[in-house]
């Protein structure tokens, strides 16, 4: 395994679905040592494991990517037996993740301050639909409700039709990021003092901290910002515009910028026009701007226009989807994305390791394992435990 920032560093990963997995995959992206809890499998029981493992559309295929890199272990909490198989990981541990709703580790009997009490230096990662106090934090908690009271699902999509999702579980997502900062920040107060804390990560609050000036354009200035579709109001132009055989994205909003556009058009005297010559006199008559570049981009194909743009130094671009990022030669250039071998899947490409690190890279050393995968590796090589125990504990449904 390629030694990145986090290596020598160990997280156990009791979550499930993205909120807490996705930060997970996060650290152990970056050389962090991450072993992924699942609850064993019951008899009569069709639910198996991380709920990602049977997610996708087509195939299920986004567990090899949000379970990368982890050590897959079984481990049944409720059990007194498995309960104390944790406690064991976590004295060995510096990091503990989990998602699950708010008061359900103190049930188990594996709150803070039980598991900090033999592990001063541990940093326990919570992440949860509201937070971990509060009036709402007992309540159920999904992604897509914190995308909405978090402000992002009303700002999402076409003032035509209701509130959008923006096409993937964004919420989830940026909570999982937070929560990764959050312990990043953690442990730089541990090096300094030997202490570690709870991170209290609320996707709500994630989502909140995205949104830029809209609570005080509201607080100051009584203005509700809405939906407004391909545009930010009062900023052009920037926009998707059709092209012969497609759409392509131009940001031209700055002065110097707009007028290297109009050069591009051949009509140079734009910028100088009183309706388009400063920022807010383009925010005017930005519809009528928009037209004007829509009625120039119509007539060549992306390609051409895409080509100008770029000899004129204007932001352009296409509106990649999956079969773009694999042809586009930046991003190969750059392994933005990366074949890893997997033994069911012949092509399994996914997107790398983000941020790059010059000294201490990340890498995908391999996709999510199936369930139990390191059981002897964590239980016998770590903890210590015989054969004959490990055989003990899986026969009783513990691992």
């Amino acid at each position: 395994m390629a030694q990145g920032a986090l290596d020598g560093l160990r997280l156990i990963e009791m979550g499930q679905l993205i909120a807490g997995p996705f930060c997970g995959q996060l650290m152990a992206d970056h050389g962090c040592e991450v072993i992924k809890i699942e609850a064993p499998a019951r008899p009569g029981d069709s639910t198996v494991g991380d709920p990602m493992r049977a997610w996708g559309q087509g195939q299920p295929l986004w567990f090899p990517v949000v379970g990368r890199n982890k050590k897959t272990i079984t481990l049944n909490l409720r059990d007194p037996r498995g309960a104390e198989l944790l406690k064991k990981l976590v004295k060995k541990s510096d990091f503990l993740l989990e998602n699950f709703r708010p008061g359900t580790m103190e049930k188990w009997g594996l709150g803070y301050e039980l598991l900090s009490a033999d592990n001063p230096g541990l940093i326990m990662i919570r992440v949860s639909g509201y937070g971990q106090t509060g009036p709402y934090a007992p309540r159920a908690g999904y992604g897509s409700i914190g995308e909405a009271m978090g402000g992002i699902r009303n700002l999402a999509g076409d003032p035509s039709t209701p509130p959008s999702r923006v096409g993937l579980s964004i919420g989830d997502s940026l909570a999982a990021t937070y929560a990764c900062l959050g312990a990043m920040m953690a442990l730089q107060h541990r090096n300094r003092t030997g202490e570690g804390q709870v991170v209290d990560s609320a996707i709500y609050e994630a989502v909140l901290a995205m949104m830029e000036s809209t609570v005080p354009e509201y607080s100051v200035g009584g203005i509700t910002r809405e939906r407004t579709g391909s545009i930010l109001p009062g900023v052009a132009p920037s926009n998707v515009y059709p092209c012969s055989d497609g759409d392509i994205l131009i940001g031209a909003n700055q002065n110097s910028v707009f007028a290297r556009l109009a050069e591009a058009m051949g009509r140079p005297e734009l910028a100088a026009d009183v309706r388009y010559a400063t920022h807010g006199a383009r925010g005017t008559h930005q519809q009528e701007l928009d037209d004007l570049i829509g009625d120039w981009t119509r007539t060549q194909t992306s390609e051409k226009v895409l080509a100008t743009m770029e000899a004129h130094g204007v932001p352009a671009g296409k509106i990649y989807k999956a079969p773009d990022m694999l042809a586009d030669p930046h991003f190969q250039a750059r392994e933005a994305l990366v074949h890893v071998p997997h033994p069911d899947f012949d092509n399994l490409v996914m997107q790398n390791v983000a941020p790059k690190l010059s000294a201490t890279p990340g890498k995908v050393n391999w996709p999510g394992k199936p369930m139990g995968a390191f059981n002897h590796a964590i239980y016998h090589d770590l903890l210590g435990l015989s054969d004959d125990d490990i055989a003990g504990l899986k026969s009783e449904g513990v691992i």
